[in-house]
C-alpha cells in the first residue's frame, strides 16, 4: 500500500510524538490535516513537513476536549480535505504523580478529558465518513500504562486502558467495513510528557530518563506509518514497544 496522496489527519501534532509521526508520513507523500492547541509550534512543525515530501499540508486550531469544536471543525473541513483516510487519535497527556486520595482533581478532569472524551469526539466524528467512503484507518496512541497501573499513576493508567477498551471496541464495531483499527502502545518516550505531568518541573522531568535510554517520537512514530503502510487487507490489532531497558511500567534497568 502506498501512503502517497492519502489524507492523514493527527491530533495533538505540535509536538512530540505527534510531530514526529507528522514528519514521518509527510516522508512518504501524504497529504497532512494537521491540529493542535499550540498553533505557533504546529506552524513550525507543517513547514518542516513540506520540506521532507508533503504533498499538501492544512492545519487548525483544536482542544479535543472540546465536543462542539471538534464537530464543527470537522464538518467545516475544505471539501478537499473531508475525505480522511488516515486518522492518527495522537493528542493526550498525564498530569501529576500523586496518590489517588491525594489527586488533583483538575488533573484528573483534563486527563479524562484528553484522553479519554477527546479520544471518542474525535473519532465519532472522522469515522462515519470513513465507513461511508469504504476505506479508512484509525490509529489510536495507548501506552504500556493502560495493561499495568503503577503506583501514583492510578487515573492516568485507567484513562489508557479506556484507549484500549475503545480501540478493540470499535474494531468490532467496523467489522464488515473495511475499516482498520490499531493501537500502538509505548512504553517511557522522551517528549514533554514527563515535562507537563510535572506542570512545568523541568528538573522532576529530567530525573524521569536519567541512565535509561527511552524510546524517541520518531520511533513511536516509524511504527504508526508501518502499521497504515500494510496491505488493505492487513490489519495490526495493536503493538507494544518499549527501550531494550524497560520490562514493563515498573521495572527499568539504569545504568550506573
Amino acid at each position: 500500500m502506498t501512503l502517497k496522496g492519502k489524507t492523514v489527519f493527527v491530533t495533538g501534532a505540535s509536538s512530540g510524538i505527534g510531530a514526529a509521526t507528522a514528519l514521518a508520513f509527510a516522508a512518504e507523500g501524504a497529504r497532512l490535516l494537521l491540529a493542535a492547541r499550540r498553533m505557533d509550534k504546529l506552524a513550525a512543525v507543517a513547514e518542516t513537513a513540506l520540506k521532507s515530501g508533503a504533498e499538501a499540508i492544512h492545519t487548525f486550531s483544536l482542544d479535543v476536549r472540546d465536543r462542539k469544536a471538534v464537530k464543527k471543525s470537522i464538518e467545516k473541513l475544505p471539501a478537499e480535505w473531508a475525505a480522511i483516510d488516515v486518522l492518527v487519535n495522537n493528542a493526550g497527556l498525564s498530569r501529576g504523580l500523586d496518590k489517588l486520595y491525594q489527586g488533583n482533581i483538575d488533573d484528573w478532569d483534563e486527563m479524562i478529558d484528553t484522553n479519554v472524551k477527546g479520544l471518542l469526539y474525535v473519532t465519532r466524528a472522522v469515522v462515519p465518513g470513513m465507513v461511508e467512503r469504504g476505506r479508512g484507518h484509525v490509529i489510536n496512541l495507548g501506552s504500556v500504562a493502560g495493561e499495568m497501573t503503577y503506583p501514583n499513576g492510578a487515573v492516568y493508567c485507567a484513562s489508557k486502558a479506556a484507549e484500549r477498551a475503545i480501540n478493540d471496541g470499535l474494531r468490532m464495531d467496523v467489522l464488515g467495513t473495511p475499516i482498520r483499527v490499531t493501537s500502538v502502545d509505548p512504553g517511557m518516550v522522551e517528549t514533554e510528557f514527563s515535562l507537563v505531568r510535572f506542570h512545568g518541573d523541568a528538573e522532576r522531568a529530567a530525573k524521569v530518563y536519567q541512565n535509561i535510554k527511552p524510546l524517541a517520537s520518531e520511533d513511536v512514530a516509524e511504527v504508526i506509518v508501518w502499521a497504515a503502510n500494510q496491505p488493505e487487507h492487513v490489519n495490526i490489532a495493536r503493538v507494544v514497544l518499549t527501550t531494550v531497558h524497560q520490562a514493563n511500567v515498573m521495572l527499568f534497568h539504569r545504568t550506573a
